[in-house]
């Protein structure tokens, strides 16, 4: 029988503040830092699900929605969300929160493809995923159009 793991299993949540040298002229937080920080969360979400080291095989889409400010407390959510063979598709959201007014603003939504590997670098097998909650459920309903535009965006190459 097949290991399967639910998604919640694999859920992580981060928290960092933003610094001053985390920004640039205007303030706000560099893309790049953002990026560093999703790829960490995704790593550590897709290696609890399958208890292995994983290595990032891509960054689907970034969506930065708005700006976090020096002071902002940044919080990353990441779980995943899919399986193939070898890799999971973890989904990760950034929220910022200004810690003054505590008000709470959605930055950033990605996804990325992760892939299990072994100690020579070749992939090996994952746990299947189980959706649990509605907005698990609804991402795993709609991961196999991500994948179809995964494949087809280097057709056109």
């Amino acid at each position: 029988m097949e290991k399967a793991y639910s998604a919640g299993r694999s859920r992580t949540i981060q928290t960092r503040l933003v610094l001053p040298p985390d920004t640039n002229h205007m303030q706000t937080i560099f893309g790049g830092k953002v990026l560093a920080y999703i790829d960490e969360i995704a790593a550590l979400a897709a290696m609890k699900h399958c208890n292995n080291v994983v290595v990032t095989a891509s960054i689907d889409s970034v969506d930065f929605l708005t700006s976090a400010t020096v002071g902002d407390a940044l919080s990353l959510e990441a779980f995943v969300t899919s399986t193939g063979r070898s890799s999971m598709e973890v989904y990760v959201r950034v929220f910022s929160t200004d810690l003054l007014s505590d008000k709470k603003t959605l930055t950033t939504e990605s996804f990325l493809t992760m892939v299990a590997v072994d100690q020579t670098g070749s992939s090996i097998p994952v746990p299947k995923i189980i959706p649990e909650t509605k907005e698990e459920k609804r991402l795993f309903e709609t991961a196999p159009l991500r994948k179809e535009h995964r494949k087809n965006r280097f057709k056109i190459r």
